[in-house]
């Protein structure tokens, strides 16, 4: 399994381009929002991955809980941004979206619902700050924890997730379905 230290430094790398000499403030932070979360998604997911491939879906349940957390929090620091992934159905309690995510949801909800496009979003704060909000959908991938209990998601799976989860919100999902949202917020 790769190290963090290695998933990080290509994740600098990956970084590296990008462009910030884009002239209005909000394009500039949708160009940033959409390669750091992708970016993340990326880490994330291979990290997972591996754990999966190293030891099913405990060791990757165990990898979550004691990671993925403490690896966004790195990367907030790196780019000088809060960056959280939120949903209303969070799995961790700490990823449980506070007023103006809720409200992001929402109003994706709503577009979703309206058959809207949906696409990435760039809000300025009162505080002056800039907010990166956009969708995560569930993929293949997702499904092993955060699928169906009894169809992608086995009862025993599902119990493991109980055991590191306790109020575990995040099960029931199908391939496309909306997920939550990626929130990062930069710093002035």
């Amino acid at each position: 399994m790769k190290t963090i230290s290695t998933l990080l430094f290509s994740f600098i790398l990956l970084m590296g381009c990008l462009d910030s000499n884009k002239n209005d403030s909000s394009g500039k932070y949708l160009h940033k929002g959409q390669q750091i979360s992708a970016a993340v998604f990326s880490v994330l997911s291979a990290e997972l991955q591996n754990a999966m491939e190293d030891g099913g879906v405990e060791n990757a349940l165990g990898y979550c809980n004691l990671n993925a957390l403490n690896l966004v929090d790195s990367l907030s620091k790196i780019h000088h941004a809060k960056i959280r992934r939120t949903s209303v159905k969070y799995r961790n309690p700490e990823d449980r979206p506070v007023e103006n995510e809720m409200a992001v949801i929402d109003a994706y909800q709503k577009e979703m619902d309206e058959g809207k496009e949906l696409v990435p979003k760039v809000v300025q704060e009162q505080n002056g700050s800039y907010h990166f909000y956009a969708l995560i959908f569930i993929n293949d991938l997702c499904l092993k924890c955060h699928g169906k209990i009894g169809a992608e998601l086995t009862q025993e799976n599902a119990d493991l997730i109980k055991k590191y989860y306790p109020n575990d919100l995040a099960t029931g999902y199908s391939v496309g379905d909306f997920r939550g949202i990626w929130s990062i917020e930069f710093n002035k």
